[in-house]
């Protein structure tokens, strides 16, 4: 058989394990990430869980969100929009909201290329004069299955020490300023750093990692969407201290640019440097994307964590997370290494 038709097989047996899976007692949930990596969590986890928050990054400074927050002084909006596009559920109404608020405007004037979602984001952010409650409110009419809070209640910048941003120095290292930069930077990305360095975290972002039974950070960009959540003092303290369970779901190839070559270990050895205190209880990896175990082992021991295999990529080649297979891999892990008996 097959390795396609080995991964069909497994997302049919998921999808129906999933739809035959009881609905008692829930787990709380918190996702953290930004981008495109956290959609996928948000698409997966809602699947299995009704207590679900999404805290994301405010780094991003580039596109419709990024002449934004030049103009306006707010937090870049689109991040939040992509989370809240993916709490959406797959029924008409869910599908709807979520189609209008990615929807893009094309035209020759100023309104080209903005996203209809951070435009509503924004005006309801100066309508209300409160990130959480227009985030909740946008939530609510879009009828999402969870909460959506910002990491940080002030937009960052984000700064990463690159060795060779410049091609023809290769050797050299030089700070490299911006999200959409560094994303996109032909070098080696040492570290990162956020400005200001001690932004104040969301309160109700602290208090959901606090309360939570399970946290995931991941997948998504590395160096712009994960680890910039350990950069706010508050945020990581609460994610040292936390009772809840950890995981950390890798992504399933490297980033170009911003994590180019780098081995699955290498993801958990940089995320390390970032935050030593941090510990994890889970390293979630698709089972083909990771051409040496023992290394990842090795690795994922160091944060003190046990590795779960799983195949959660697309059957169809393509390089991104499969909802049902990633939802399959989290419920299992869930119950795994979980509590056991009913939540709470």
């Amino acid at each position: 058989m097959s390795s396609r038709h080995l991964r069909q097989r497994r997302l049919s047996r998921a999808t129906a394990a999933l739809s035959g899976r009881k609905r008692g007692a829930q787990p709380k949930v918190v996702a953290l990430g930004g981008g495109m990596g956290l959609s996928a969590s948000l698409t997966a986890l809602r699947r299995i869980t009704g207590d679900l928050t999404a805290v994301v990054t405010v780094a991003d400074d580039g596109g419709s969100s990024g002449r934004l927050r030049e103009e306006l002084g707010v937090l870049p909006p689109g991040d939040l929009r992509k989370a809240l596009a993916a709490l959406c559920g797959d029924d008409e109404w869910g599908q709807t909201w979520a189609q209008v608020i990615q929807h893009r405007f094309e035209s020759k004037g100023e309104l080209h290329e903005h996203a209809v979602g951070n435009l509503l984001i924004v005006a309801l952010w100066e309508q209300l004069g409160d990130h959480v409650q227009a985030l909740d409110l946008v939530g609510k009419l879009l009828g999402a299955h969870g909460r959506v809070l910002p990491m940080s209640a002030v937009p960052l910048e984000l700064q990463a020490l690159v060795r060779g941003h410049d091609p023809e120095r290769p050797d050299s290292t030089v700070v490299v300023r911006g999200q959409a930069t560094v994303a996109l930077t032909p070098g080696e990305v040492q570290s990162v750093h956020v400005v200001p360095a001690d932004p104040p975290a969301v309160p109700e972002a602290v208090a959901a990692v606090l309360d939570a039974d399970w946290v995931v950070l991941g997948p998504g960009s590395w160096f712009s969407s994960v680890i910039p959540h350990l950069l706010v003092p508050e945020l990581l303290d609460a994610l040292v201290t936390t009772k809840a369970r950890k995981v950390l779901s890798l992504n399933l190839a490297p980033q170009p640019g911003e994590t180019e070559g780098f081995s699955p270990q290498r993801h958990l050895e940089v995320l390390g440097r970032h935050a030593p205190k941090l510990a994890m209880d889970v390293v979630l990896a698709d089972e083909a994307a990771v051409p040496d175990r023992e290394s990842l082992a090795d690795a994922a021991q160091r944060l003190g964590a046990a590795v779960e295999l799983a195949p959660v990529a697309s059957p169809d080649g393509v390089p991104i997370h499969d909802p049902e297979l990633l939802a399959a891999a989290y419920d299992r892990i869930f119950r795994m290494h979980g509590r056991i008996g009913p939540w709470r």
